[in-house]
This record gives C-alpha cells, structure tokens and sequence, in this order.
C-alpha cells in the first residue's frame, strides 16, 4: 500500500508529527474555540491559519534543507550529506514560533 514512497523513519516522523498535530488541534478546538490573534504574521490568525502557515513552512524548510544538503556537505568538508533530522529540528522551531507568536 505505501510502497509508492521512500518510508524512512525521519520520514515516518514527520507525517505522524503532522497527524498528531491536527488531531489534537481538533480536539483545542473542540475544548476552546479560537479568536482572532496578531502576532507578527501581517494578518489576525486563528489557530488553526497558524497551523497551516507553519506547516506549509515546515514543508519548505525540509525541501531546501535536501535542495542544499550536498552543497552543505561540500563546504563543510562532509563525508556524506548531513542528517535530514537537522530539517526536522528546524522545521519543527518554526512551526512553534508560528504557532506561539504569529
């Protein structure tokens, strides 16, 4: 069935990330419905806008992160490309930072 893409495990995190992120927004929102929020994105948001920005981002980050990785390992003298955990980790402090102060 999944068969159709390369299912590591940094991979596997991710997705199920995102899957707990959105089941348990469901359930915030269900506990204590959202307002309207400025913070430092040029718009009010909800939480669950700040949610989609960040992922979208997250998103972003990862795929710049593979775009670059054999550059990085290049002007760092890497034997190999750096450990795509590096973009989780980054993706993940952005996605918070969204969500805490967008």
């Amino acid at each position: 069935m999944f068969e159709w893409m390369a299912w590591t495990t940094p991979v596997t995190v991710f997705f199920c990330s995102i899957a707990l992120m959105l089941c348990g927004m469901t359930v915030w929102e269900m506990k204590s419905p959202t307002s309207l929020h400025k913070g430092f994105l040029p718009m009010e948001t909800t939480r669950g806008d700040r949610l989609f920005i960040g992922l979208v981002s997250a998103a972003y980050v990862n795929l710049a992160f593979v775009g670059i990785s054999g550059k990085l390992a290049e002007w760092f003298s890497l034997e190999g490309d750096p450990s795509i955990w590096i973009s989780f980790i980054l993706s993940m402090a952005l996605l918070a930072v969204i969500m805490r102060k967008g």
